[in-house]
């Protein structure tokens, strides 16, 4: 079991209480982005693209506190670029702990050796280890040798601290089944806590747009994987009902209030991954003013091959509150991994009507791996 009883716990009295209130749209994760600028340039990210004086702007301890605050949620994921180069980042961790907030500190672990003393284990903080794979495939995921065995020592040392780990790992583009599960035994022999592991999403602003997956090469690779990890008792920090979703049982309606995203331009609409959609002051507008019902799988022509737990985790997530049974004998058999898959969900707009916005400018169009500069 990859995510504590204690977690579980606060994480289903929270959804009962908002279901018992007849709320129907809530978020369950904070997705705080309080800086883009990175010490890396991955393939698939593009955040360090924007102008310097974008990668400068910082949100303040005071914005972040009152992000979450605002929201209400009772995970936190902090992300970026790289939190580890915020300044107040130590201050800001502590005021989500102050609150009972289960953080997630998202890092690619270059800097934690220099920070992780500034820390203190607590069973509300958690380093989210950025490993997109086995050695060769994660330098290459990041565009930097080396990076893995950094991340690997970093790994060992703070779990030697007590420090509860877990690692996000996306997959792309010619994964093989073999490969991801030999990397989820490496993990396993870690002692990490568990494996938060999903689909890339062709992000716009990602320098190079041939390395993900599409939905039906992603739900078969997911069968493939889960096949091979039958009674390897691999922890994932995903609920099953996700996991199940992933390997194509499950036909599911992306959620974004679940993740809601708060970065240095405001409250992002509808999620993360889509630029271009426009920004909420405060979170509130963000729920009353986004016109939800446009996005999602079948809905916008964006969304058509995204799976990723930001989108769908919170959808299987309440459908575990609302169906335990059915949750629990999935954890307890595994995602199913012959027969025929669920069906997609219908597709509501037009084609012919609807025209994509282009997924890369055209300054990016023979870029791959963006230069990549350590920050010490």
């Amino acid at each position: 079991m990859g995510v504590p009883l204690i977690q579980q716990f606060r994480m289903g009295k929270y959804i009962l209480g908002k279901k018992f209130s007849g709320e129907k749209k809530y978020p369950l994760v904070l997705m705080l982005e309080p800086l883009f600028r990175c010490n890396l340039a991955c393939a698939g990210c593009g955040k360090i693209d924007y102008p310097k004086e974008i990668l400068d702007k910082r949100l303040s301890y005071e914005e972040c506190m009152t992000a979450i605050d605002e929201c209400g949620a009772p995970v936190v994921s902090i992300a970026g670029g790289e939190p580890l180069i915020h300044k107040e980042m130590k201050q800001i961790v502590d005021g989500y702990i102050e609150r009972k907030k289960f953080v997630y500190l998202c890092t690619n672990a270059l800097l934690l050796k220099k920070h992780i003393d500034e820390y203190t284990p607590s069973p509300y903080l958690t380093f989210s280890i950025h490993l997109d794979g086995n050695k060769e495939r994660h330098d290459a995921s990041v565009c930097l040798d080396g990076v893995f065995d950094k991340c690997i020592n970093v790994i060992k040392l703070a779990r030697e601290k007590g420090f509860r780990v877990t690692i996000n790992c996306t997959l792309f583009q010619n994964e093989t089944a073999d490969e991801v599960a030999e990397f989820m035994d490496m993990a396993m022999e870690l002692g990490v806590e568990g494996v938060t592991i999903s689909p890339g999403y062709n992000y716009e602003r990602a320098p190079k747009q041939d390395v993900f997956l599409k939905k039906t090469e992603s739900k078969q690779l997911f069968r493939d994987i889960f096949k091979l990890g039958i009674g390897k008792k691999w922890r994932f920090n995903q609920s099953s009902l996700y996991l199940d979703f992933l390997a194509g049982n499950q036909t599911y309606e992306c959620t974004p209030w679940g993740n809601p995203t708060r970065n240095v331009f405001g409250w992002q609409k509808p999620c993360y991954l889509l630029v271009g959609e426009g920004y909420a002051p405060t979170f509130s507008a963000l729920m009353a003013d986004t016109e939800w019902e446009n996005y999602g799988t079948g809905r916008n022509p964006k969304c058509a091959n995204c799976m990723v737990h930001c989108g769908y985790e919170a959808t299987a997530v309440n459908d575990t509150v609302s169906h335990p049974f059915k949750a629990l004998g999935i954890f307890l058999k595994g995602p199913k991994t012959e027969g025929e898959m669920a069906p997609e969900l219908p597709i509501l707009y037009d084609d012919d009507a609807v025209t994509a916005p282009k997924l890369v400018a055209e300054n990016k169009a023979t870029k791959s791996c963006g230069s990549s500069k350590q920050v010490a």
